[in-house]
């Protein structure tokens, strides 16, 4: 029978496949049925547009795609291997979970693709947000969560040293 450590990881691994499975369709959608540069309005403040990211988040450091790949690889194998050794903690392991299936996800494209797939257009009269995709999304959400649980750790209290 297996540990529910190992029950836990495969949750936190099938929730990054997940994200990574979603994201992959929605990208083949845009890809099958957009032009790139094609814009489509769906809501007065949103659009599915067909961009290509060679950069990071919101377009910064276009032209570096092949060493944001390596980082990517390097960040999704340090989340898969800290995945297997959490011991506790469903937000953690969500977090990971996230930030790991957002990094494979954009791995992906940059494999595939040689760019970021992007389509996600969110603009308002002069508001302009920059493109984005699921797997943004899930990084985002992931690491806001992480980022929530270390300032939360570290207004924790610690403990008194053991005295001999």
């Amino acid at each position: 029978m297996p540990s529910s450590r190992m029950t836990s990881a495969l949750c936190w691994y099938a929730l990054a496949g997940g994200i990574l499975a979603v994201d992959q369709a929605t990208k083949a959608v845009i890809l099958a049925h957009f032009a790139y540069g094609e814009s489509v309005s769906v809501l007065p403040f949103l659009s599915w547009t067909h961009a290509c990211n060679t950069g990071v988040a919101f377009s910064m450091f276009q032209g570096f795609g092949s060493i944001f790949g390596v980082v990517a690889a390097v960040i999704a194998a340090y989340l898969a291997i800290e995945i297997w050794r959490l011991k506790v903690g469903r937000l953690e392991g969500t977090a990971y979970a996230c930030v790991l299936g957002g990094a494979l996800g954009n791995l992906a494209d940059r494999l595939l693709h040689g760019c970021v797939v992007d389509f996600v257009h969110v603009h308002y009269g002069w508001f302009n947000f920059p493109v984005f995709n699921v797997a943004d999304s899930a990084i985002t959400i992931g690491a806001a969560a992480w980022i929530g649980l270390v300032a939360l750790d570290f207004k924790r209290p610690k403990a008194e040293p053991q005295q001999p």
